[in-house]
């Protein structure tokens, strides 16, 4: 049994796939070939965005939001403490402050109260909130509606960070489409990904776009050698955009499949484990299923049954970032970051993906609810 199972997708789609990159190598446009405009028009359209800037992979499109709002030292950025290093990583990459935030431990998205409370610290030390990054972790759309407001009465930009969420939705409004810009990642992993790197950026703001645009190839301005501002080279290889467009193809029957999935997990999970919370009106697309159990001891006895059962989990993540020796000085809620605690200690996630046929379902299922 195969924890995410490309094997499976990409035997479903072989054909379709080899056609599109043998079309690739006949044209010979390897970098920002026809497929890469192809791609960025169709995920646009797919999640309701005015554009989309593809690049390199995720952890760039973080970084070209920041550089092109202008991001420098002494701004402070809010990201919650649980959740993959990438998203802090780049805010002291531009000389600017990561403050860590906690999260729900409900839905391990961005917790509102901390980030109030962190913006108010942040403010006692000197620093200038700029920006907010939330994370749809899991799959699961971030409290945007709460974030947004925090956002707009502290004049600080929204950037969605939506690697493992790009599909979901709430009430119908799809990622993609919130704050001033979303960014995602084609990592092979995530529910859409590529064979290689790659990312995306998406915004409404027809000069943010331009202004991206320019970045991920040198500063770019009429022409390659005019550069009118300092960039970086973060562009999506054309024979990865190619995969990706067959891979969009079926991508909203995917997320229907995962959340079937997810809802039977739930249906027999729910009273020996805490179950992943979707609140009303929210669509995930579940990146992963992710329990808790009581604490890291009996997370690790039960990883151990599964294991034994031939069955694979995954822990994300087993340390938060303010944990980390790399992010241990930066600044954080001043009332603490225990849910993000708890959560690196507790959770576990199994195997969720669209092509995870019933009997695994059912021996997954079994095993945990035979386990003593």
């Amino acid at each position: 049994m195969q924890f995410i199972d490309l094997a499976a997708q990409q035997a479903q789609l072989r054909e379709k796939i080899d056609a599109r990159i043998a079309a690739v190598l006949d044209h010979g446009a390897y970098i920002m070939g026809p497929e890469v405009l192809e791609l960025e028009e169709k995920l646009a359209q797919f999640c309701g965005a005015a554009h989309c800037i593809s690049c390199a992979n995720g952890t760039d499109a973080l970084q070209l939001v920041l550089m092109a709002m202008g991001l420098r030292t002494g701004d402070a950025v809010f990201v919650p403490s649980f959740t993959f290093a990438a998203t802090a990583e780049v805010v002291p990459c531009m000389g600017a402050t990561p403050v860590f935030v906690d999260v729900d431990l409900s839905t391990y998205t961005m917790d509102p109260s901390s980030l109030r409370r962190a913006v108010y610290h942040a403010k006692a030390l000197g620093l200038r909130p700029a920006a907010v990054i939330p994370v749809d972790l899991f799959g699961l759309p971030a409290d945007y509606a709460a974030i947004q407001t925090i956002a707009d009465e502290e004049n600080m930009f929204l950037i969605c960070d939506s690697a493992q969420g790009w599909g979901g939705a709430i009430d119908g409004q799809m990622t993609g489409t919130f704050g001033y810009a979303t960014t995602t990642s084609f990592f092979p992993a995530k529910p859409l990904g590529c064979y290689g790197d790659g990312g995306a950026i998406f915004t409404d703001d027809a000069e943010l776009a331009a202004t991206l645009d320019s970045l991920r190839v040198h500063g770019k301005g009429s022409e390659k050698y005019d550069n009118v501002r300092i960039g970086m080279n973060s562009r999506l290889d054309t024979l990865q955009a190619a995969i990706l467009l067959e891979k969009l193809s079926v991508y909203a029957d995917e997320i229907t499949v995962r959340n079937a999935i997810a809802e039977r997990y739930n249906a027999a999970l729910h009273n020996r484990f805490v179950t992943p919370h979707v609140p009303t009106g929210y669509r995930s697309i579940w990146a992963q299923y992710t329990l808790r159990a009581e604490d890291s001891r009996a997370r690790d006895a039960i990883m151990a049954a599964l294991k034994s059962a031939g069955i694979p989990t995954a822990i994300y993540y087993p340390r938060p970032l303010h944990e980390q020796t790399a992010y241990a000085s930066f600044p954080t809620d001043p009332e603490g970051l225990s849910n993000s605690s708890k959560a690196a200690q507790s959770v576990f996630s199994l195997p969720m993906h669209p092509y995870l046929d019933a009997a695994d379902q059912s021996h997954i299922l079994d095993t945990l609810k035979n386990y003593r």
